[in-house]
């Protein structure tokens, strides 16, 4: 069974700071990787060994692999985790990993590579038992198949690039005089974004929720799923707050969908941690897709049952098996992750820039996973995500109002941020009785503005 005494965070900021954590707790030492302009920043201070690996631009520094690996090899690292983003879905680049007698912590290259293309993913899907939304078979290739596959499944569809991730590369198509336009911009976005204009087509919900499901799998054949998360509270398909369980769901759709992912794990035979994403609407949930690492809102999960995800991954890839059954894992209260941004809370505009003034809240059930301080200058460069503010409490009403103190008393100066729009959003009576679906904070947001 391999060690791992050292390991190479292929990341930055407040996922680098919370793996460099884990490890500690592991008595694992880790070395942290930069690019010029996060030369000040957290995890490069609290990590054993730091590396600069080229200029700001991501593609320059974090998004080269041939940088990231040299880094490895000359620290004489054991491991590479990539946290969230930049190489962390990067089937070639695990094969890499791996051909330079690394190890890597998550899913398999062949596993991400499929799970990552949203057509093989759906086949996945089916052929494990997990429901799925009506669409095509395949990849629609011309617009005949678009129009054609529209027809069949019955308008409003939604057109996805087969690539696509990050909620990139998706258009909703509402009747045929509108799929001409919408197949010719949606297949050039997917090659712009992706270097690929595959699109696949499926039916468009009217109002579901977004709800996912953790998981675990070892090299042995064990699943667990670690309950679910509810994150319907997005802007532009990007999650604006995460809650743990899901507090919309009946406690027979909840055992039931638990089974049924971890079939659909150990038929896969997935290993390291993953997210089986879903719609739900009317009481039926349906396949969207599958995550092959880490989420931004894990610590939502880790709160309430209790399990460092991070320390499991790394234990998962030195060949350990879970040590724990389904039966195991009990949830525990409720939470709320909510993701702090430095950006305009009205236009969204990104406001980078220096902090003059950074004081978290605290007490008890409050957690803050950032790497953010007094005098750190936020570059332009990457994405505007400055803080997760994770709030438990026994149950969803009392983590509502514990999350409304914890808002207050969290204090950053110097920049922008949209706590004030986190706060809007927990005195909204629809957020406080659970009435919203995917689509109800875009209209928030218009209604807000007219």
């Amino acid at each position: 069974m391999p060690q791992i005494r050292k390991i190479l965070i292929a990341n930055r900021g407040e996922i680098a700071l919370r793996i460099i954590r884990a490890c500690r707790d592991m008595g694992i030492r880790s070395v942290a990787v930069y690019s010029t302009a996060d030369r000040e920043s957290m995890h490069v201070k609290l990590a054993d060994e730091s590396v600069c690996i080229g200029p700001a631009p991501s593609k320059e520094s974090y998004l080269n692999e041939a940088a990231v690996l040299t880094a490895a090899l000359l620290t004489n690292a054991d491991a590479i985790h990539p946290g969230y983003g930049f190489l962390s879905e990067r089937a070639g680049f695990v094969e890499k990993v791996e051909r330079h007698k690394l190890i890597w912590i998550g899913p398999t290259a062949a596993m991400i590579s499929q799970m990552g293309d949203k057509v093989a993913a759906k086949k996945t899907a089916i052929e494990c038992g997990l429901p799925v939304v009506p669409g095509s078979d395949d990849a629609v290739d011309t617009l005949e198949d678009a129009l054609s596959w529209a027809e069949k499944i019955g308008y409003p569809v939604m057109l996805k690039a087969a690539a696509g991730g990050g909620g990139k590369g998706i258009r909703p198509v509402l009747n045929a005089e509108e799929m001409p336009e919408a197949f010719q911009m949606t297949k050039a976005e997917a090659r712009a974004g992706f270097g690929d204009d595959a699109l696949y087509i499926e039916k468009l919900l009217s109002h579901p929720r977004h709800i996912e499901f953790q998981v675990l799998g070892d090299q042995h054949g064990n699943a667990v799923i670690f309950g679910e998360r509810d994150c319907s509270l997005q802007r532009k398909n990007q999650k604006v707050m995460e809650e743990c369980p899901a507090s919309a769901l009946t406690q027979k759709q909840r055992d039931d969908m638990i089974e049924i992912c971890k079939t659909a794990v150990k038929k896969m035979g997935y290993t390291n941690a993953g997210t089986l994403e879903f719609m739900f609407e009317d009481g039926k949930f349906y396949f969207l897709e599958m995550n092959t690492r880490l989420q931004v809102e894990h610590p939502a999960t880790e709160m309430v049952y209790g399990v460092d995800l991070v320390r499991e991954q790394i234990r998962i890839a030195m060949g350990e098996p879970l040590g724990y059954s389904q039966a195991n894992l009990v949830a525990n209260g409720h939470a709320i992750e909510f993701r702090i941004n430095a950006e305009d809370p009205e236009t969204f505009v990104p406001n980078p820039g220096t902090i003059t003034l950074y004081s978290p809240p605290g007490g008890l059930g409050v957690r803050v996973d950032s790497a953010a301080y007094t005098g750190w200058k936020i570059p332009p460069t990457y994405d505007s995500l400055i803080a997760k503010l994770i709030v438990w409490a026994p149950n969803r009403p009392s983590c509502l109002l514990r999350s409304q103190r914890a808002l207050e008393e969290f204090s950053i100066e110097g920049v922008k941020t949209t706590i004030p729009l986190q706060q809007k959003l927990l005195a909204q009576k629809d957020v406080k009785q659970l009435n919203i679906d995917n689509h109800w904070l875009e209209n928030f947001l218009t209604d807000e503005t007219k």
